[in-house]
């Protein structure tokens, strides 16, 4: 820095470097930038709690039956344990939903499922008219 009228001969004038001060932040940037997209993702699922006062009693024998919708480790696609194609799954759950008063549609997947499928599977089952998607936490009728 310099202001004019204030120099002495002989003596050091201070000046700013700012090179290593941008050098030090470029740095920390590009650390930043790789380390980001390393960072876990995280899904917060939030599951009611059981309810153990309610009674277990059986339905009645006329009423509708969920629509269960299952992957398998080989994704194998079923409907209420009917193994349906995929590319017919769109039209056969658009058959069922047009004759239910409720789109509620259960889905299970497999632990060893390939997860492509299972998300493109349930993507063709709210294309075929399914309100709702219930994930199970437990394994039907058990």
């Amino acid at each position: 820095m310099q202001v004019s009228g204030s120099e002495k001969k002989g003596v050091a004038q201070p000046v700013m470097n700012v090179t290593p001060l941008v050098d030090v932040v470029l740095v920390l940037l590009i650390i930043f930038m790789v380390v980001t997209p390393l960072l876990n993702k995280q899904m917060w699922l939030n599951l009611p709690k059981k309810d153990e006062d309610a009674k277990n009693e059986p339905p009645p024998p006329d009423a509708d039956k969920p629509v269960v919708l299952t992957v398998d480790e080989g994704g194998v696609v079923k409907i209420n344990q009917t193994v349906v194609e995929r590319g017919e799954l769109r039209e056969r759950l658009r058959r069922i939903f047009a004759a239910r008063s409720d789109q509620l549609l259960y889905f299970d997947a497999a632990d060893e499922a390939p997860y492509g499928i299972a998300v493109e599977v349930m993507d063709i089952a709210k294309m075929g008219g399914a309100k709702g998607i219930a994930i199970l936490t437990e394994k039907p009728g058990g």
